[in-house]
């Protein structure tokens, strides 16, 4: 083991609670400590925080190993791994929390507060009105055997507290350099309730201690709480619990959402599951989250994992707010699905050609027509998803009715032009190119370039007015289909 002066491995932590579904600002933290440790060659340890009974599931827990191997994320010691630091569930380290506890009261380090909720409140409103800090004023810091008995007698009971050093904590933030915070900011804090539930302001810094943490990469939220991790890491040493190392931080900036307000977990746009749903490519969603504070370059906005590990620095994040941009974030995934194999495409379609997502009949699916246009469709999609709409009307019985398409392209003069392109179509050999000729021919006599000519012509067939490029969808959907859809839109503008 490395001594406290000299380098150790680097080895950090990616800790969520299992409450609810993952949202963005939860993978941005675990991709910049993925991409922290595989660049420095350490161990990521991911555990699992679920000391809160009542906020935690087994649902979300699985929820949230689930979403982890999705975006592709590996991991060194934790869940369905474990490690010599094991069990990574905090709910099954309850007797080490209980003991360090132990210790840091019998070695004065923290003490024993019998404040009821009430007195502390009306404490905290007198200090806010005579304009004093708010935090615990340190009324049971030195509470006589007498004192405690007394309150022991009287049948009230006692949280555990931290108690503060009285002198000022500095440190240096690898991503906002040295900050200081005095010692009237940082109160004592609670770490054990009443019911000798253990808190998390105890138990995060105990496994960090135990599990040889060296970087801890964390939301800019948690900065306030470091100095008070510090004195504990600090306490912790003091008694032998852990390497005697304080961890290196960096606090990672804010998401931001929309009107300048902080991303939460209600913003539609934070949720993993969204991503997943629509299809996004979790190289995309992953190359967009790394842009949320940080850059390859000034002039690249696009790059894989791999390059993304091998330049990676916690040193040149941005401290700066960063802004959820959705489309940016369509843009770039769009940018990784041109990029793929088309082989790999058509796998990464897969499940938006079944059902729920598919409307058409299973049998109606055909594997040869779809691997003919999905080349096409590769070049236009902005997410897996988007497939569906694309490729409908290959397999639909009819195609969709869109009443806002139909409008649009069947204006005055529709039903004109759609009866003269389809007498060209018919004699027309069935190839795109020669479709083409046919449709610019129909427009001619018209006196419509081809852009106005193939619209009606689109509708009738695929009911949209955008989609995959038009004669090459017409030579796959073939002759007979086409004719007979043209035939259908010719009787409803007669009607």
């Amino acid at each position: 083991m490395a001594s406290a002066t000299t380098p150790a491995p680097v080895r950090v932590r990616f800790c969520p609670s299992p409450t609810g579904n993952p949202h963005v600002g939860l993978v941005r933290t675990a991709l910049f400590n993925w991409a922290f440790a595989r660049h420095h060659g350490g161990t990521l340890v991911f555990r699992i925080e679920d000391t809160d009974a009542a906020r935690d599931s087994e649902e979300s827990y699985e929820q949230l190993l689930d979403s982890l191997r999705w975006l592709g994320f590996d991991w060194d010691e934790g869940p369905e791994i474990g490690g010599p630091h094991a069990p990574y569930r905090q709910s099954q380290r309850m007797d080490i929390y209980a003991d360090v506890a132990r210790k840091l009261l019998e070695s004065g380090h923290a003490y024993r507060c019998y404040c009821t909720a009430e007195e502390l409140d009306a404490r905290r409103e007198a200090a806010r009105k005579e304009g004093r800090p708010s935090g615990y004023d340190g009324l049971c810091r030195e509470l006589t055997p007498e004192q405690i008995a007394a309150h022991e007698a009287e049948g009230r009971t006692s949280i555990v507290r931290f108690r503060m050093p009285d002198e000022p904590i500095t440190f240096t933030d690898l991503v906002r350099g040295e900050l200081t915070f005095q010692p009237e900011n940082v109160p004592d804090f609670g770490i054990v309730r009443a019911n000798g539930a253990p808190l998390y302001t105890l138990v995060n810094p105990v496994d960090d201690a135990l599990m040889e943490i060296t970087h801890v990469l964390r939301g800019e939220d948690l900065l306030s709480s470091t100095p008070r991790q510090i004195a504990l890491y600090r306490a912790l040493a003091e008694i032998g619990v852990g390497s005697g190392r304080t961890p290196e931080f960096g606090h990672l900036p804010y998401v931001m959402g929309e009107g300048n307000k902080k991303l939460s977990k209600r913003d539609p746009e934070s949720s993993l599951n969204l991503y997943r749903e629509r299809g996004f490519l979790p190289a995309g969603l992953l190359n967009y989250l790394s842009l949320l504070g940080w850059s390859l370059a000034e002039d690249r906005d696009i790059f894989s994992m791999d390059e993304m590990v091998a330049a990676f620095e916690i040193t040149s994040v941005n401290a700066n707010p960063a802004r959820f941009d959705l489309k940016k974030c369509e843009a770039i995934n769009a940018t990784h699905l041109r990029e793929m194999p088309v082989a790999d495409f058509i796998a990464a379609c897969e499940p938006w050609l079944r059902a729920p997502y598919a409307p058409w009949r299973p049998e109606a699916f055909d594997r040869a027509e779809f691997d003919a246009l999905a080349p096409l469709a590769q070049t236009r999609l902005t997410v897996l998803s988007d497939i569906t709409a694309n490729v409908d009307f290959l397999f639909l019985d009819e195609p969709v009715e869109d009443e806002a398409s139909w409008k649009k392209a069947m204006k005055p003069g529709a039903e004109a032009l759609l009866a003269t392109a389809r007498e060209k179509l018919a004699s027309a050999d069935w190839n795109a190119e020669a479709l083409k000729a046919a449709v610019l021919a129909a427009g001619e006599e018209h006196g419509l370039k081809l852009g106005k000519a193939q619209a009606p012509v689109r509708v009738a067939v695929t009911g949209r007015t955008v989609g995959l490029p038009l004669f090459e969808s017409l030579e796959v959907l073939g002759r007979e289909r086409t004719l007979a859809r043209v035939d259908t839109a010719l009787k409803r503008l007669t009607v």
